[in-house]
């Protein structure tokens, strides 16, 4: 029974704060509590001083109707003597024998029946009880009780019980106005804490509500703005947060529009070219203005412009793709890895000497993405070493990977902004490429929790220096899924 009630009210309360709003449900959890205070401790103050006062109220009681026992102890013909007045007219008495013969006070109107409880007290003559009765006047009193001995009208000695009774009218104004006071004070309290909770919810909602206007102002105006922070509390610890995402967001916003407008600007040039020499194709076709041999140059130039813009179009694709996210990084030999990046490098420059000197390193991570790095600094050394020039390549047990070629090295201005994307010094202007490629090892190399510099070797060209991180033991906790990015 306690329980469905409970479930019954449960379902209320929820249904009541559905559908309101934070600050609403805030204020309605807190009149509720309070009235649940309210109702718990009124109810029990109420049920205390109920009891109080009626045992209050039986105390006096039996001290009256002792000492009445006390008055008709030596003759019973002494009670028609006392009737009313005892201590109000509303007062009754009767005596009633241990055969429930009862005899009434004075000219008192009302009568006083006596029960199996009055009775009993009659014949054991020991103890007293108290009741509430409902009398032929349609007023409640408290009746009590007593065991008293005494003659008879014949003179003889014979057991009765004094049955005394007051109305309850003033108790039940005392509890009428008590219950009226908690009632009226818990109806104060439950509003007024209410009505406090609403504005405190309301103030202390604000920074809330400034960040919502704010998602929603970014949400429809596109504008990255920052939030004003109030405070050092959660809600101030919340919007500082909210502020580093807009401007991870407004960065990388930045950055894809550059990389965006600085991709249409390397692959403007190859498409104009070749759209240059498709217009010359089309026109010898139909009028043979070409030179006998100008045709296969043509045809050998758009091949090449096509395999930069193919090189371009794979460079833009690694940086961008998100393939990346479902591998899971795994425990490799860095020596390998350098390996298999020399050997692809060997093949695009046959006449340069490679001199290596590779220890195994046992790294985290993920073997394509890696390989194309090192493939990539590795081509670059190609790229401006003679043809029959030299390359060093040195692995460290400390995961220390050093490339060094025989160009003629990177210029102080350009070292700062070398590895920028589409980055190109005045020295590589002329030379195939994309302006990508050491941009894809940074992207990579910090993706692997490592770092990567350029500089210059004395007595030979440029030089470069990857570290990456080495795995000590066989049980080094694996990197986060999807931290791998070429």
């Amino acid at each position: 029974m306690i329980g469905s009630l409970w479930i019954r009210l449960r379902r209320g309360i929820e249904r009541l704060i559905t559908g309101q709003s934070l600050r609403s449900r805030l204020a309605s959890l807190t009149g509720i509590s309070v009235a649940a205070a309210v109702l718990l401790v009124g109810s029990t103050a109420y049920m205390s001083t109920r009891i109080s006062l009626r045992d209050q109220l039986d105390r006096e009681m039996l001290s009256a109707a002792r000492t009445t026992a006390a008055i008709i102890n030596s003759d019973i013909r002494n009670l028609d003597n006392l009737g009313p007045g005892l201590g109000t007219s509303q007062e009754l008495l009767a005596v009633t024998t241990s055969t429930g013969e009862t005899t009434q006070a004075g000219k008192q109107s009302l009568a006083l029946v006596p029960a199996a409880g009055e009775i009993a007290v009659a014949r054991m003559q020991h103890g007293h009880r108290a009741r509430s009765v409902r009398l032929e006047d349609g007023q409640q009193y408290r009746l009590v009780s007593v065991p008293v001995r005494a003659r008879d009208r014949t003179g003889q000695s014979q057991n009765y019980a004094i049955l005394y009774a007051r109305p309850l009218t003033s108790l039940g104004t005392t509890l009428n106005s008590l219950w009226l006071v908690i009632a009226l004070s818990g109806l104060v309290g439950i509003l007024t804490t209410t009505l406090t909770a609403l504005w405190m919810a309301q103030t202390a909602l604000m920074p809330v509500r400034r960040l919502s206007t704010a998602v929603k102002n970014v949400t429809q105006t596109d504008q990255l703005n920052p939030i004003r922070i109030y405070g050092r509390d959660d809600l101030g610890e919340l919007t500082r947060s909210f502020n580093l995402m807009l401007k991870s967001l407004q960065t990388s916003r930045e950055q894809q529009r550059q990389l965006i407008a600085d991709a249409g600007h390397e692959l403007r040039t190859p498409l104009t070219s070749m759209r240059t020499n498709i217009e010359l194709l089309v026109a010898d076709d139909k009028s043979g203005m070409l030179p006998e041999g100008a045709r296969s140059e043509i045809l050998d130039d758009v091949s090449a412009q096509l395999g930069e813009f193919s090189a371009l179009v794979g460079d833009l694709v690694a940086l961008t793709r998100d393939d990346h996210l479902q591998r899971q990084p795994e425990r490799l030999d860095m020596s390998e890895v350098v390996e298999a990046a020399l050997a692809r490098a060997a093949r695009r420059g046959p006449n340069i000497t490679f001199h290596t000197s590779l220890e195994s390193v046992p790294i985290l991570g993920d073997a394509s993405t890696l390989e194309r790095a090192i493939t990539n600094l590795l081509d670059n050394a190609v790229k401006f070493s003679p043809s029959d020039g030299e390359i060093w390549v040195e692995l460290t047990s400390a995961g220390v990977l050093t490339i060094i070629d025989s160009g003629p090295g990177v210029a102080d201005e350009d070292l700062p902004h070398i590895f920028d994307r589409f980055y190109r010094s005045d020295r590589a202007r002329n030379t195939p490429g994309t302006g990508l490629g050491l941009a894809i090892v940074t992207h990579t190399v910090e993706a692997h929790g490592g770092s990567v510099r350029a500089g210059n070797q004395p007595g030979a060209g440029a030089k470069f220096t990857m570290r990456l991180p080495v795995l000590t033991f066989p049980e080094s906790p694996l990197l986060p899924q999807g931290s791998l990015s070429p």
